[in-house]
């Protein structure tokens, strides 16, 4: 008892010491700052927590990042190159500090979620995109690009794998996207009503947080359907529940306000997957949607079919109203729907020179305009925010060639079958819950993906793979509670 005790008292020594070591560390620094007018001194404390953190305990530092994702901020950098503050540095340290981890720790860690087929899946696709990285057209932006990529996957892919496996790792990721999303969200909305909540300012009042009324729509309608079952932990009429309750009424409401069309769908498309899963139709949904599409495309490409829809280029402008632009849509008048076409046109043609390996990750801006039809330009073709194809599996396969879009259509579709099969397979009422809130959050933005390109965008990007993280580790869960029961009922051999 009394070396108990003398431990307890030893500790709680170190820790005051070391509070007081930072106490006068960050008073220093604030006294430097102001004397000298430099604010970027106050940063040193936060680097040196940040530090202390990384050495103590870098799952703080995950948890950190998952934090700033409503607040991380686009910064340009010299040579055309960007960059997300705070999270890609975030990001950048947290990679080769997990992989060390695992080095180090090999031989206790199970691989069971290294061998898994969604796994070897995500790991094909980056693979790949490193084969593709080789032959690149632009090996400076591949090369940066396929960097980026990686330390996407090992943090909110292989990381999410190592720390969200319980329903409490769930809950205390819950909590940490909720908070500050839903400061940001009223914040958004507040300068938006300042505005007049006008749909000609609907993007300037993103900024700094929110490239744009599409990236701010897709985390709202990403995080919507966790919000939705999360609310399941908690009894009726306790404050937790009400809290998240208001979180939900405060994101249906930023959804309308945002007055982006592809957020009203993908709104409208997780309610009917939610039915499709509970009736184990996905299977046929899958077929559906890929006879449709094979229908449409060759629709539209058998004898250039498609240059039969070439927009009035004095017609096809930017509507400042809402009601207008969903009218010119319906016309094909609307200035963004036909660059889409435009783009996607220009992708198709790169696919069709370089089917094989394509032109290499990240170089799609670099090499559109020479493969696109000029009969569909409109004004804003020039491009100047250097957006892409605004199709993901287009882009997938212009950038790695067709094996590229096969294999990230396979992520895609394998992903929400076995997802569905995970959610039958789920006896424990919290859990499945978990797996239907992933599988929606996944299924939503394999819709967004679909006429947007938001799979590197910081908002969107890390709920990609975090849902099949978590998908895996369920699947996982169930295999071995299967395992488990069949064991119990063995006859025990004499």
């Amino acid at each position: 008892m009394r070396a108990k005790l003398r431990s307890a008292i030893a500790d709680f020594d170190r820790v005051q010491v070391l509070f007081a070591i930072f106490a006068v560390i960050l008073l220093s620094a604030l006294t430097v700052g102001i004397i000298w007018r430099e604010p970027l001194a106050a940063l040193l404390p936060a680097g040196l927590l940040l530090l202390y953190w990384t050495v103590a305990d870098f799952r703080k530092i995950w948890f950190l990042l998952l934090f700033f994702i409503p607040f991380s901020v686009e910064f340009d950098l010299p040579g055309g190159f960007g960059t997300d503050l705070p999270n890609e540095p975030l990001m950048v340290l947290l990679t080769p500090i997990y992989l060390v981890y695992v080095l180090q720790n090999a031989h206790r860690l199970k691989n069971n979620f290294i061998r898994h087929p969604l796994t070897l899946l995500v790991l094909l696709h980056l693979s790949w995109i490193i084969v593709t990285a080789l032959f690149s057209t632009e090996p400076f932006i591949s090369l940066k690009w396929t960097l980026a990529k990686i330390w996407y996957i090992v943090p909110f892919y292989f990381m999410t794998g190592s720390f969200i496996k319980t329903p409490a790792d769930y809950r205390k990721l819950m909590w940490i996207i909720f908070l500050p999303l839903l400061f940001a969200v009223l914040l958004t909305i507040v300068r938006h009503g300042m505005e007049g909540f006008t749909f000609d300012g609907v993007n300037s009042v993103m900024k700094p947080f929110f490239r744009n009324h599409v990236n701010y729509a897709a985390i709202l309608v990403i995080v919507f359907p966790m919000l939705w079952f999360f609310r399941y932990d908690f009894p009726k009429g306790s404050i937790s529940r009400l809290f998240i309750g208001f979180g939900l009424l405060v994101l249906l409401l930023a959804v309308q306000l945002s007055f982006t069309r592809a957020a009203y769908v993908s709104l409208f498309l997780s309610v009917v997957a939610y039915f499709i899963i509970r009736f184990k139709l996905m299977k046929y949904a899958v077929g559906a949607v890929l006879i449709g599409l094979t229908v449409v495309l060759t629709f539209f490409i058998n004898n250039n079919k498609f240059m039969e829809y070439t927009p009035d280029f004095d017609k096809t402008i930017t509507h400042t109203k809402f009601d207008n632009l969903l009218e010119a849509t319906a016309k094909g008048e609307d200035i963004s729907t036909m660059e889409r076409v435009y783009r996607w046109l220009g992708g198709y043609y790169m696919v069709v020179e370089k089917p094989l390996v394509g032109f290499g990750p990240g170089s799609f801006y670099e090499q559109y305009k020479g493969h696109t039809v000029l009969a569909f330009q409109t004004y804003v073709s020039d491009n100047p925010d250097k957006s892409t194809v605004h199709c993901y599996y287009l882009l997938a396969a212009a950038e790695q060639g067709i094996p590229g879009g096969i294999i990230f259509f396979l992520l895609v579709i394998l992903t929400v079958l076995y997802g569905e099969k995970i959610y039958h397979q789920t006896l424990n009422p919290a859990r499945k819950r978990i797996v239907m809130a992933m599988l929606l959050v996944f299924i939503t933005i394999a819709a967004l993906n679909i006429v947007n390109d938001l799979l590197e965008a910081d908002k969107v990007g890390p709920f990609f793979f975090i849902s099949i993280a978590v998908l895996v580790n369920a699947d996982l869960g169930n295999q071995r509670r299967a395992a488990s029961e069949e064991q119990r009922v063995l006859p025990k051999k004499k």
